[in-house]
């Protein structure tokens, strides 16, 4: 973890081994997204701006995991870190993996249920980087909500629920899906729904990119770098535009007082 140096992704500062325990040292983070949202949202829902920021950062640090050939493999609220400045840094690796050539065939137990791809979920284990992608999208939706995408209790009812809003996948959406262990041939056909119903407050921009990463098939789904290139992110010039709107007020208030310190210096006439 020490070599994933990348600015969303928390710092290993130290490992301390002793005789009976294992220590990582983490740089400090003032708390995870899903506390974030509970404290800042409206009912968990943030402002667009915020989630605009948010997928921004969490895409570049998925993009240098998969870069640097990790797959994270749990990705979720609860693994994504903010401190103070606004900054959203990729957490708990616990279930990361390499990945690379010869091609690796994983387990499938990855990912908490409700951000696991449905290739993962029909039983593939010879998956991509594109599972990581699939937990954004449900991570990006989740933000915009304030609920989970797709809140399933078992395996079963997490595929139904992905097929009410994402429609049943068939051979000819999805060659080759019949050949998974877990498909079923006597599954309810849904028909595929518009996601602006679900998210009417997404403009149609942000619309398309969540599709894009929320497509059922594997390698349909854009790739972080893609999406990082998409028009939705075009107004963001650096990778925390936000920074200041989500500082901690105390501290926007320390440096404001700085600023008319440093003024009065100059003028102390104009600045009293």
């Amino acid at each position: 973890m020490k070599e994933l140096d990348h600015e969303n992704i928390v710092t290993l500062y130290d490992v301390i081994h002793t005789e009976n325990k294992l220590t990582l040292v983490f740089e400090f983070m003032d708390k995870d997204l899903k506390k974030y949202m509970e404290a800042h949202g409206n009912q968990g829902a943030l402002d667009l701006k915020i989630v605009k920021s948010f997928i921004f950062q969490l895409l570049k640090g998925i993009m240098f995991c998969h870069d640097n050939r990790v797959l994270h493999r749990d990705l979720k609220p609860q693994n994504l870190l903010i401190n103070n400045k606004g900054e959203l840094k990729l957490g708990d690796f616990g279930l990361a993996r390499a990945f690379g050539i010869p091609f690796n065939t994983f387990s499938n137990e990855v990912v908490t249920l409700w951000y696991r791809a449905p290739d993962v979920l029909l039983g593939s284990r010879a998956y991509t980087a594109s599972i990581d992608i699939w937990s954004a999208g449900c991570i990006f939706a989740e933000m915009c909500t304030g609920k989970p995408l797709f809140p399933g209790t078992s395996n079963d009812d997490q595929l139904i629920k992905i097929f009410r809003l994402m429609g049943t996948p068939n051979e000819r959406t999805w060659p080759g899906v019949s050949s998974y262990a877990n498909f079923k041939n006597n599954w309810q056909i849904f028909v595929p729904q518009d996601l602006r119903l679900l998210i009417p407050n997404l403009d149609s921009m942000g619309l398309n990119l969540l599709s894009s990463l929320l497509q059922m098939r594997p390698d349909a789904r854009i790739t972080a770098r893609q999406a990082l290139q998409h028009p939705w992110f075009h107004e963001i010039s650096n990778p925390n535009p936000l920074m200041q709107h989500l500082a901690d007020p105390y501290q926007q208030q320390q440096q404001q007082a700085q600023q008319v310190q440093q003024l009065q210096q100059v003028d102390p006439q104009t600045y009293r």
